[in-house]
C-alpha cells in the first residue's frame, strides 16, 4: 500500500499485520524511504536483534519522535542528506583534508 511505503508527515499510524519477524522486518524496509521506525515490544533482547536490520537513521524502541540534543538524527536512503544534532551534525560544516610528505 502507499500509505505504508511513502514518507507521510503527520498524525498517521498504519497497522499491518505479518507473519513473522523475517516478514515485518521485509516490509519495514520495502521502502526508498528511511528516516525513522519504531519498533514495540516486551522482549529487550528480540528488539536489540532486530533494530540493526531496519533501515532507518533513527530507530526508536517502545517511543516514537523522542529527541536528544546530543544523539545524531537523519535518514537513509532518499530520506535526506547528513544528520543533525550531536557532534555529528559538524560533518556538514567540515572538510578533512589528508596531507602526505615525503621529507
Amino acid at each position: 500500500m502507499t500509505i505504508a511505503r511513502e514518507e507521510v508527515f503527520g498524525p498517521v499510524l498504519s497497522v499491518i499485520s505479518f507473519s513473522d519477524e523475517e516478514e515485518a522486518i521485509r516490509m519495514a524496509n520495502d521502502s526508498p524511504y528511511g528516516l525513522a521506525a519504531s519498533l514495540w515490544t516486551n522482549n529487550l533482547n528480540k528488539a536489540m536483534n532486530l533494530v540493526p536490520r531496519i533501515e532507518a537513521g533513527t530507530v526508536w524502541v517502545n517511543a516514537h519522535v523522542l529527541l536528544d540534543p546530543s544523539m545524531p538524527f537523519g535518514g537513509m536512503k532518499q530520506s535526506g542528506i547528513g544528520r543533525e544534532f550531536g557532534s555529528a551534525v559538524l560533518d556538514a560544516y567540515t572538510e578533512i583534508k589528508s596531507v602526505c610528505i615525503a621529507h
